[in-house]
């Protein structure tokens, strides 16, 4: 049997188990029958409604969490695209046909994101396993068993909101150090010599999800020559950020010394050997020549850097593709490749963030940013970044951090 003879809409409906999709507004698409069954309510009493005017918190209880707790859990589906399981919650809900009237119920939700193309949540999957008959069963209503259990079970889930609300703020403050430490070890935007360049950085949405992304732009020794380079340090946070520094400035040093990108990229891959949090790092490096209008480029795992030329043609520079640093027991020396341009082209690099989405093929990433960048190529450097960015991120901000270089030729 294939998809096409599958009816989806009818075995949602006949889910054993109750099912809701809610749109990102928090308002009912759809709910099965056994949703509506078991929550006492009636089609036209869900869809098209919103969750907590279908549901609220008991007006009556000061104490009541239940609802409050299911918000925060779909917000944070929304911010970060990812699935997230509830501790055992208690509400209390109005009994169908009797205002005012509240009986107390146990769910325990699921809940999942329907990602579009753009990795932007279109739907949200709320199930729900009912285990309040099973709650009851301990004892009875009244009985003392039950409430015993009953207020075990809302002292554990009152306690796992609040870890969950402290390790929350406690991540909130590791991404402000952490992007403010990212800050003051990163380059300024400058011009490099007298050539024009914009650089972007764009922390991630999630709380963790920051400062693995870096770039540095170096005057080198000798000739009119820049080195322009992108890495990203696997991990987040204040660790990932103290790697990055260090990969950055042990770069920086030898690109000054270094004979070419190779070099450069053999050099740090062996101080990667000794830099606990830089294994799998990726970097790529490129050597500006302004005089001979050539760039020499080597790439440690990295995505390719961008050569836009001035008719609209676009060369990815992937012809020196090495494995990430720190990948090979005994270092190897890397590859590198030239490729020539015209004045008035146009390099960029970047990191991972820009062009991967989930569920996605990272050439469709590719073909994504080079179709950006040769549409808007007559731009100059600050305003070509910025209409990059904005095409290729998603409205809400990406789940990975985004660095990007552009550097006029």
């Amino acid at each position: 049997m294939n998809d096409a003879a599958i009816d989806y809409a009818a075995v949602f409906q006949c889910l054993p188990g109750m099912v809701a999709l809610l749109t990102p507004d928090l308002v009912y698409a759809d709910a099965n029958e056994e949703f509506l069954r078991t929550a006492g309510r009636t089609r036209e009493q869900v869809v098209g409604r919103y969750l907590f005017d279908v549901f609220p918190d008991n007006p009556n209880d000061e104490g009541a969490s239940g609802m409050r707790n299911l918000a925060a859990s779909l917000e944070r589906i929304l911010e970060t695209g990812e699935r997230d399981a509830m501790a055992l919650q208690r509400y209390d809900v109005e009994i169908p046909g009797r205002p005012g009237e509240w009986e107390e119920r146990y769910w325990s939700p699921v809940n999942a994101p329907v990602l579009g193309p753009d990795g932007k949540v279109l739907l949200l999957v709320h199930r729900v396993e009912e285990v309040t008959e099973l709650i009851k069963a301990r004892g009875g209503p009244s009985g003392s068993r039950s409430r015993v259990l009953e207020a075990e079970l809302y002292t554990r889930a009152r306690e796992l909101q609040e870890l969950n609300e402290r390790l929350r703020a406690a991540h909130a403050r590791e991404r402000e150090v952490a992007l403010a430490l990212q800050e003051a070890m990163l380059p300024a935007r400058r011009q490099v010599g007298h050539h024009r360049a914009a650089v972007r950085y764009r922390p991630a949405v999630g709380a963790l999800n920051v400062c693995g992304d870096w770039y540095d732009l170096v005057d080198l020794v000798g000739g009119n020559r820049v080195g322009v380079a992108v890495g990203d340090v696997v991990g987040h946070g204040l660790v990932a950020a103290g790697v990055m520094g260090q990969l950055r400035s042990a770069l920086s040093a030898a690109s000054r010394v270094a004979a070419g990108p190779a070099e450069a990229l053999d050099v740090l891959g062996r101080y990667a050997n000794v830099v606990d949090g830089a294994e799998s790092a990726t970097v790529v490096t490129t050597f500006i020549d302004y005089d001979d209008h050539s760039i020499t480029y080597s790439s440690a795992g990295h995505p390719p850097p961008v050569l836009v030329h001035p008719d609209g043609r676009v060369e990815f520079l992937d012809k020196a593709t090495d494995p990430p640093l720190d990948a090979r027991p005994d270092p190897m020396p890397r590859p590198q490749a030239s490729t020539s341009y015209t004045a008035g082209a146009t390099l960029v690099l970047y990191t991972d963030g820009l062009i991967e989405r989930r569920g996605e093929d990272i050439d469709v990433g590719l073909t994504r940013l080079g179709e950006s960048l040769a549409r808007h190529r007559a731009l100059d450097p600050e305003r070509l970044a910025d209409a990059v960015l904005l095409e290729l991120l998603p409205p809400g901000g990406a789940t990975d951090d985004t660095a990007l270089v552009i550097v006029r030729l």
